[in-house]
């Protein structure tokens, strides 16, 4: 017979893994490129099952797992240059997301509707309001300083990537706020959510 925590852990892993895949599925099949120079950037879902995976699974093993995801997404889809970036911000964002919402709101002990999508919506929020910021900002001086491109091209990425990163970022809260208070029921009755 398996322990109450070992079995626990195992589908804390186990939705880790769903996570990552979610992460990737986001971005490599709701994307759309938009060139920028010799660089690109992209409008994709991505990011909102790094935000889910934190609502669900705590902030840590959801940023990492939607690290991970989109990390590998950008090392498959032409993307390699900003891996690193990715799996920093990502894990931040999954960070930022978990604390808000387990530590601030104590989202799994919410009951009432008003306040679970409340809590929902703002633990999104926050987490993606950071990305908003840092991804154009660690992008600029990433691009600049560590791939060597010209100043000006750096700056005109990071003008387009805060208009992506800002519709990626309304896209993620909606949908992983309409996904979380659809699957939460589900995953409270059968024993993943504590």
């Amino acid at each position: 017979m398996v322990k109450t925590g070992t079995d626990n852990r195992v589908k804390k892993l186990a939705l880790a893994a769903l996570f990552a895949a979610l992460s990737y599925i986001g971005f490599q099949v709701f994307r759309f490129d938009i060139p920028v120079g010799t660089e690109k950037t992209a409008f994709h879902l991505g990011n909102t099952f790094v935000a889910l995976g934190a609502l669900f699974i705590g902030g840590a093993m959801g940023g990492s797992a939607g690290a991970v995801g989109l990390t590998i997404a950008d090392l498959t889809s032409g993307y390699a240059t900003s891996a690193p970036k990715t799996f920093i911000l990502k894990l931040l964002i999954g960070l930022i997301v978990g604390l808000v919402a387990h530590k601030g709101f104590k989202i799994n002990e919410i009951v009432e509707k008003k306040k679970l999508v409340l809590a929902t919506v703002c633990s999104a929020s926050c987490g993606l309001l950071f990305n908003i910021i840092a991804d154009p900002l660690v992008g600029y001086f990433y691009k600049q300083y560590v791939l060597g491109l010209p100043q000006e091209i750096s700056e005109a990425f990071a003008k387009i990537s805060a208009l992506t990163t800002s519709v990626n970022a309304v896209a993620s809260v909606v949908f992983a706020t309409v996904l979380y208070l659809a699957l939460r029921p589900v995953l409270k009755k059968e024993g993943f959510l504590h």
